[in-house]
């Protein structure tokens, strides 16, 4: 045991700044090797996780940051008690993962600072994952898969390449942390309202130009960071619009005007039409579309802390948008044209 001076305490073994290049054990006693919990390798020159690592056969916590691992060897499999695993700042890529790394009982997990161009598939499996980081890697997508994942409550995947989120990031009823700053991401999808439990949401430094209405719901945020996003006053005014077809406008009146019919009445393709109507979310307007509705954005008052830009859609250029947080939004949310820029540096520097 004497050659290593790193050793700390009776359950922790500090194997840090060692210049090691692979773990001889021929100095621990198999009472130290059965008793430690925490193994740190950090700061070392290890290429691929040592098999010998499997002796710790009660080890809780591992750390092998900041080494060049290009490999996690199937040894590791063998730690069934392991619940933490630490490799940031190494080579790893989505190949450099056993096949069955899924199958281990890990509650958290940091490779960021490697190399992982796609989101590891074994990582989806992990059904005991309670934090995920994933930072600082080359992340294009999230996989749709990730709602898998239902015991998340930690999310960070900051410092990627990734452009869009999915929808089914939603489906994670225990997600409360969730960093995607740093990528390249554009619009929020309105799923994510029905995120109860998100208490914090990172998006500063992407390309969002507005948020959807529904970002309102989430009564449990208590951080939003949306600063370095183009979210400017010059697309306070952007509304586009495509005059409706004959199909459209049809539809609408039938809608509208509340004429009945019966499915019999109309070939199935037309009844599935009518069905997909959405109602203008104007309470004064009534009206309803289909395909041609008008995006327009409208910066209001959250939570009386920030002036987001909500993105909602309209049935026509004519009519005026409703969008409110509060009973005075109406009062609060001034002409866009004057909205003065230090009421807007609440959204950029949020």
């Amino acid at each position: 045991m004497d050659g290593y001076e790193g050793l700390e305490g009776e359950k922790v073994l500090n194997l840090s700044r060692l210049n090691l290049d692979n773990l001889d054990l021929e100095h621990v006693g198999e009472e130290r090797k059965r008793d430690t919990q925490q193994l740190l390798l950090v700061y070392n020159r290890f290429i691929m996780l040592p098999g010998s690592i499997c002796h710790f056969s009660n080890l809780v916590f591992l750390d092998i940051s900041c080494n060049r691992l290009a490999f996690i060897c199937e040894d590791i499999l063998r730690l069934s008690k392991l619940k933490t695993l630490v490799a940031k700042n190494n080579r790893l890529d989505e190949f450099s993962l056993p096949k069955d790394f899924g199958t281990m009982s890990l509650e958290v997990v940091n490779f960021s600072g490697n190399r992982f161009e796609e989101f590891p598939s074994e990582f989806l499996n992990l059904q005991r994952l309670q934090s995920l980081s994933l930072g600082g890697n080359r992340l294009k997508t999230i996989p749709a898969e990730i709602e898998h994942l239902t015991s998340l409550e930690l999310l960070y995947l900051g410092g990627n390449s990734i452009t869009s989120i999915p929808p089914e990031l939603a489906n994670l009823p225990y997600l409360s942390y969730l960093v995607l700053c740093d990528n390249r991401i554009q619009s929020i999808p309105p799923q994510l309202a029905q995120m109860r439990s998100l208490r914090s949401l990172s998006l500063h430094n992407n390309l969002l130009t507005y948020l959807p209405r529904e970002i309102l719901s989430l009564f449990q945020l208590q951080e939003l960071s949306l600063r370095g996003n183009p979210l400017v006053v010059r697309f306070v005014k952007d509304m586009t619009y495509d005059p409706p077809s004959l199909l459209e406008l049809a539809g609408r009146t039938v809608k509208s005007r509340n004429l009945p019919y019966k499915r019999e009445d109309l070939p199935g393709n037309l009844v599935r039409y009518l069905d997909l109507a959405s109602k203008c979310p104007n309470p004064k307007c009534g009206g309803v579309y289909f395909d041609s509705c008008v995006r327009h954005i409208k910066f209001v008052d959250f939570c009386g802390k920030y002036r987001l830009p909500l993105m909602h859609y309209l049935c026509s250029p004519e009519c005026s948008s409703p969008c409110s947080s509060n009973p005075q939004s109406d009062a609060d949310s001034e002409d866009e044209s004057r909205v003065p820029a230090h009421r807007m540096q609440k959204v950029l520097l949020g």
